[in-house]
């Protein structure tokens, strides 16, 4: 409990150093939020219309300023407004993160049933020629990039097929499951195609040390069988660096798939913080990347916590 309570005590400082950094680094991308907004009409308007749209947007005071006025409207839940979509920020990120939630969730879902049994299979045929084919599809799905699997299965799909992906307007689960997973799976599938690579990989190297181990060879010598010294006695203990692989790249995903988002037509979070970002809408961006980072820093302890109840011997917070 003590452990927790100082991890947990360290998440306002965490989010205050990635406020500071968002906050100078979006400035410091040249152009403005009106200028962005309005196009080349920016340019008609008078020297007053501009102060005033500034006043209203609020970067007509230096930067720390603006800095302290977005922090306490932070501290009373206050996330600001969206120039881009006219609405408080943070309702605008909760209308984006179920879609990025649920594509997280499926490609974790796809990889872990592809790369946990695909792994322990790899090694224990160690060196042989199935163990190799397993190791050359790993190599193939990591040096992959994500964008090129992305076309590659909707060129198969519309030329080989005639069928497109479902695009368009997105249906949310509790209002269409069916067509909700059909958008959904094609890019599940895309970014847990590298993803189960990756764990293919480091569940192979985890079990093949495990399986080297003392306590192994002695249920192996009790007369256990192959399948319960794999399962039962190996693969618990194989699952530490699974269970950290997993909590970074499940971070990631939740920060969004930018690049999958954008050529499937999803609206999720990535493809909002893009808009955001090419939009110069400050707030948006500030609040999202601020979220972001606290869906990154409570998945880590939720990693922290399982190594606990995966390997009792393990003691966090203890030297």
């Amino acid at each position: 409990m003590n452990y927790l309570m100082r991890r947990l005590a360290t998440f306002p400082l965490v989010l205050i150093g990635v406020s500071i950094v968002v906050f100078v680094a979006i400035r410091m991308v040249p152009g403005d939020s009106i200028t962005a907004m309005l196009g080349t009409e920016a340019g008609l308007l008078t020297p007053q219309q501009r102060d005033a749209l500034a006043a209203y947007f609020g970067i007509d005071q230096p930067w720390f300023i603006q800095y302290w006025h977005w922090l306490l409207g932070l501290l009373q839940g206050n996330f600001g407004i969206s120039s881009t979509y006219g609405k408080p920020v943070l309702g605008v990120i909760l209308e984006r993160f179920p879609l990025t939630l649920e594509l997280a969730l499926l490609s974790m879902i796809i990889a872990l049933a592809v790369g946990m049994p695909a792994g322990v299979f790899a090694a224990t045929h160690n060196e042989k020629l199935s163990d190799l084919g397993v190791r050359m599809i790993a190599m193939i799905g990591q040096s992959t990039p994500n964008f090129v699997l992305a076309l590659l299965i909707i060129y198969t799909l519309s030329a080989g097929f005639g069928v497109l992906p479902a695009m368009g307007e997105f249906s949310p689960l509790w209002q269409d499951p069916l067509r909700n997973f059909g958008q959904l799976l094609l890019p599940a599938v895309t970014l847990g195609f590298a993803f189960a690579a990756s764990v293919t990989r480091i569940s192979r190297s985890a079990m093949l040390d495990v399986l080297s181990d003392d306590y192994v060879r002695t249920a192996r010598s009790k007369g256990a069988s192959a399948r319960s010294v794999i399962w039962r006695h190996a693969l618990p203990n194989a699952l530490i660096p699974v269970v950290t692989l997993s909590g970074i790249e499940f971070g990631y995903l939740l920060g969004g798939a930018v690049i999958v988002e954008q050529i499937y037509a999803l609206p999720g979070l990535g493809r909002m913080v893009l808009d955001a970002i090419l939009q110069r809408d400050y707030a948006l961006v500030q609040g999202s990347v601020l979220f972001i980072a606290l869906n990154f820093m409570v998945v880590n302890l939720l990693v922290d916590l399982t190594y606990v109840a995966l390997d009792p011997r393990i003691r966090l917070g203890e030297h």
